[in-house]
């Protein structure tokens, strides 16, 4: 690490140089409305660089010899047919690769379910952009008409053509193939869900009137989970399979809706499950403005407010993070599932330093230590929330 000359524009906080913006966010918008004072953030945050700079930059060194030492041995045995359990018991001697460990299990608490037991889709984004910030949490919901729609997966062959206005037989196959998902995943005892007329809800469990007349109904019926209008006529249909949610919408009036027998008009699917919010990823975020944006960003998320207005088509248009989904569930009870993906964040590698907090000498410190702690104090208003129902980990 190299001193930084330039440190008039800082500001002394415990000892260290930090950059305006960062002590503004801080004091005035971070340490607000959570049990964190900002003297004894800047004082942590001191011990932290005093403590773990020096053992950072010893781990960085041995990664460098280690490196080395890996480098060295490829140039003396080039080529693809090397001996591998030789290169494997070199590594061993040189401590890249430690012995193997007895079996052992551990055990978790408190972790959410989209962790702990829901498989499914994970996205990374760049959280310094407010809007892909918000687009990737909000993903957690998506069409499947707009999926089939929009990519190959449904032939542009006789006519069927993505480009220009709607194409009403590319929304029939779309239509049909979203049946045979229904089908392969909420199937109906006998039937298909081509040949449904109504969906309705009696006594808890989720009819189907078809085409010929006759009733049927899920072959699983506890893969119904609620609904939403009222329950002769709903709609919104929601299933649950493998713990993981599919929304039939429905509506009669609108164009998809009025050429579907059943007046289904989408299926929305839960989709991304969790986003990890990365603080580096297709960014350099490195000096103080970048970081008081990057931190600005997370505490919108965390808080629950962040919010960006831009233009497209000609139209001004603001993003927010969507709301939870509200239903009434199969038994008649309010029930609530997550509108919004599980945010991660993901910090700066511990490789790199950063000039916006200078240590007492007027180096650089580890930008990992920073993001450290500024993530993790912006996450309490998270925890602060309550019950909220903006709420990201449950």
């Amino acid at each position: 690490m190299s001193a930084t000359p330039s440190t008039s524009s800082h500001v002394t906080r415990a000892g260290l140089q930090v950059h305006p913006q960062l002590v503004a966010l801080l004091e005035q918008e971070i340490t607000p409305g959570i049990a964190v004072s900002a003297e004894s953030f800047w004082q942590s945050l001191a011990e932290l660089v005093r403590d773990f700079t020096p053992r950072n930059q010893a781990l960085l060194e041995t990664r460098e010899a280690l490196q080395r030492q890996i480098d060295t041995w490829h140039r003396q045995h080039p080529g693809r047919d090397y001996d591998r359990e030789a290169y494997r018991a070199f590594l061993e001697k040189i401590g890249y690769l430690l012995p193997t460990d007895e079996p052992f299990t551990i055990s978790t608490e408190n972790v959410d379910p989209e962790v702990a037991s829901v498989a499914g889709p994970q996205l990374v984004v760049p959280v310094m952009n407010a809007r892909y910030a918000l687009n990737a949490a909000n993903a957690r919901w998506g069409s499947l008409y707009d999926a089939l729609y929009g990519t190959d997966v449904i032939p542009e062959d006789e006519g069927a053509e993505r480009g220009g206005s709607y194409n009403p037989l590319r929304g029939e196959r779309v239509i049909a193939l979203a049946r045979e998902l229904l089908d392969a995943h909420f199937p109906l005892e006998h039937q298909s869900h081509k040949s449904a007329v109504t969906y309705s809800v009696h006594a808890g469990n989720l009819m189907v009137l078809l085409e010929d007349g006759a009733e049927s109904v899920l072959q699983t019926p506890g893969q119904f989970v609620g609904y939403r209008g009222d329950p002769g006529n709903p709609h919104s249909i929601l299933l649950k399979h493998n713990g993981l949610h599919a929304d039939i919408l429905i509506d009669r009036n609108s164009e998809i809706g009025a050429t579907d027998a059943a007046g289904v008009c989408d299926v929305i699917l839960e989709s991304a499950l969790t986003t990890i919010q990365d603080c580096e990823d297709s960014v350099a975020a490195v000096d103080g403005e970048d970081k008081t944006e990057v931190y600005r960003n997370w505490l919108g998320l965390m808080r629950g407010d962040l919010s960006e207005t831009f233009r497209k088509g000609g139209q001004e248009q603001e993003r927010r993070l969507n709301p939870d989904r509200d239903y009434t569930g199969a038994d008649g009870t309010p029930i609530s599932v997550p509108g919004r993906s599980l945010m991660f964040v993901r910090n700066v590698g511990h490789l790199m330093t950063t000039d916006a907090v200078l240590d007492a000498d007027g180096n650089e410190i580890p930008e990992g230590i920073l993001d450290g702690l500024f993530t993790a104090c912006i996450a309490l208003h998270d925890l602060a929330k309550g019950e909220s129902a903006a709420r990201n980990s449950r």
